[in-house]
């Protein structure tokens, strides 16, 4: 018996399916009872009505032409027993025929002219075209499941995750126990200070995987969520679309790592609310909607297209009451957890973005600061290593003295790479590669703006 007469009997037997394992997600409690995202072995357990899913099919099928009952299957993510019993409701609703076998027994299916144009319509509802998506119910009970509140940390957890990076053991201290407590974070101070480098930094905190949605289903509209700017499926998993329902977990998901999601002086008020794609008909998640069971970084706020205190007010309700509310083109309003670790990041004081009123909701305000000149050299060997250059301490001592220290200007996180990286612009085009004070003077030369140079110019 070939691989493909074995696919169709799984398939078209759903008796004989085996009980599908336990969830195995590093950090996730291991009780069956409580365990959710299980491959649903029945149309009821999807959640989903047999219309829905029929139309969903119809809506591939139009896509693609003819297709067995196996690439339904994967294109649907839904297991073959319940595939069988919706392409049996469309037969006889004539709305989809066969069209003969595969060489393995699987039927090949097609639209009917009646199946079409129920298909048109359909796709006129909603352009949706994917992986089944998942009830809105069933996925606020998946994010408190896999919410991070869940999960503490302690000193040592951060120290270790921190031990390659060069930040004050004081900032730490104060990063640690923000993590551990799950409130909204402000970090504040000028430029260069290492902000979004140590806020992307503060995702190593975030243990365990989490599942996502590819869609999620709302008022009979589907919502995509997964998105592969904002997700990061875990490497090594077996395939969300595998055929077989006694291996790994309900394929509507992705196991990912918990998301990061990093928006900046780009950010509109609209980009917060449900996107509506009106070419394809297909509507997308916002931003804190992806970063669900992970983080949500706001970073050069005051830059952003509205004022401070517009989008501050915009996070009051979801950080009181861990819930979102959004709406669809529709109009139909419909809420979602807020299950983020949001971080604010800014160049500006908190004084003068936000009213104390807001501020007390922050749960902590941390500012950085320019360095001290050891931290400097942390930083300065660092990159040393990470570029390839054999250690030079004169060369870091000739930076603070003569080029810092002679120019009054602050030691910055930043600088190490940014000045490293342009003196290595210049070894190359003069054919070299020892770094030298002559590459590095050059390297300071283009980076600093020269403010007595400019007033002249603006004088004339």
């Amino acid at each position: 018996m070939n691989n493909d007469q074995v696919v169709h009997q799984t398939l078209s037997d759903p008796a004989g399916i085996t009980e599908p394992p336990i969830l195995d997600i590093p950090g996730f409690r291991t009780d069956a009872d409580a365990m959710p995202a299980m491959r649903p072995r029945s149309l009821k357990e999807t959640g989903l009505s047999e219309l829905y899913v029929a139309d969903l099919i119809s809506k591939h099928l139009f896509e693609r032409g003819v297709l067995d009952l196996g690439e339904v299957t994967r294109c649907t993510a839904l297991p073959g027993g319940i595939i069988e019993q919706v392409l049996a409701f469309l037969r006889e609703q004539s709305r989809a025929e066969v069209r003969g076998a595969t060489q393995g027994g699987l039927l090949r299916f097609a639209l009917t002219e009646r199946g079409r144009a129920a298909a048109m319509e359909a796709l006129g509802r909603d352009g949706y075209v994917g992986p089944a998506p998942v009830p809105l119910s069933q996925y606020t009970s998946l994010v408190a499941y896999q919410t991070m509140s869940a999960r503490g940390l302690d000193r040592e957890q951060v120290r270790l995750a921190f031990e390659d990076v060069a930040i004050r053991p004081q900032v730490l201290d104060q990063l640690g126990p923000a993590m551990h407590s799950g409130r909204s974070i402000f970090i504040y101070g000028d430029a260069g200070t290492g902000k979004t480098f140590i806020a992307r930094k503060l995702a190593r905190l975030m243990s365990g995987d989490v599942l996502v949605p590819h869609a999620v289903l709302v008022a009979d509209k589907a919502v995509r969520l997964f998105d592969a700017g904002a997700h990061e499926p875990v490497s090594g998993t077996p395939p969300e679309t595998s055929l077989f329902l006694d291996q790994g977990h309900d394929p509507r998901y992705v196991l990912c790592k918990r998301p990061v999601v990093i928006v900046g002086g780009e950010l509109t008020m609209d980009m917060l609310e449900v996107q509506y794609d009106t070419a394809t008909r297909i509507h997308h998640a916002p931003a804190q909607w992806q970063a669900n069971n992970g983080m949500l970084i706001i970073d050069d706020l005051g830059r952003q297209r509205m004022r401070p205190d517009e989008l501050f007010n915009r996070w009051i309700v979801p950080m009181e009451e861990s819930q979102d509310f959004l709406s669809l083109r529709s109009g139909q309003h419909f809420q979602v957890p807020f299950d983020v670790a949001l971080v604010f990041s800014s160049n500006r004081h908190p004084l003068e973005l936000a009213d104390p009123a807001f501020l007390r909701r922050i749960g902590y305000k941390i500012r950085f600061e320019a360095l001290t000149a050891d931290e400097y050299r942390g930083i300065w060997r660092q990159e040393y290593a990470r570029q390839g250059f054999e250690p030079d301490p004169g060369l870091v001592e000739f930076m603070l003295d003569e080029l810092h220290g002679a120019s009054n200007v602050p030691l910055l996180p930043c600088h190490p790479r940014d000045l490293i990286g342009l003196a290595m612009d210049y070894l190359s085009y003069m054919g070299q590669q020892t770094l030298t004070r002559e590459a590095l003077t050059m390297a300071w030369q283009n980076y600093f703006v020269d403010a007595g140079v400019a007033g002249k110019e603006r004088e004339s």
